[in-house]
């Protein structure tokens, strides 16, 4: 049984609970006794998780939240929690870094650069898909 744990989603308050997010699980009979409540959430990974798949310290994972370079979400109790691709993303900050000769903070900068260009050519495609696209009058 694959355990899930409770972690408020971004933008609440530590502690507040979302009734949405949340499911009750119960399983009767004697293989299932207990009844948890389990929230389906996409930040898993724990700090130790995410330096043994990036080869860092905990402290620098740490700091690469501090500065904003990884995105994390912290539970009630204060420990923080990663989606699965904070590892990918923490390889993209060294690239940048080692690659570029930047420090951190240019980093952050350049990550948010490259991230609006992204948005920026998304919606350049669906505009130029939408003009190909015929238009029928009914």
């Amino acid at each position: 049984m694959t355990t899930h744990h409770h972690n408020p989603s971004p933008g609440r308050a530590a502690g507040a609970e979302s009734t949405r997010a949340a499911r009750p699980v119960r399983q009767a009979g004697p293989d299932y006794p207990l009844t948890r409540v389990h929230r389906i959430s996409p930040y898993q990974l724990t700090v130790a998780d995410v330096a043994d798949h990036s080869g860092l310290p905990p402290d620098l994972v740490r700091r690469f939240v501090a500065l904003g370079l990884v995105d994390a979400e912290r539970d009630a109790r204060g420990r923080l929690w990663f989606r699965a691709g904070a590892p990918s993303a923490i390889a993209r900050v060294q690239r940048l870094r080692a690659g570029l000769c930047l420090n951190y903070a240019a980093v952050g900068l350049v990550l948010d650069l490259l991230d609006r260009i992204d948005r920026l050519e998304t919606a350049l495609r669906r505009s130029e898909r939408a003009a190909k696209e015929p238009t029928t009058w009914t």
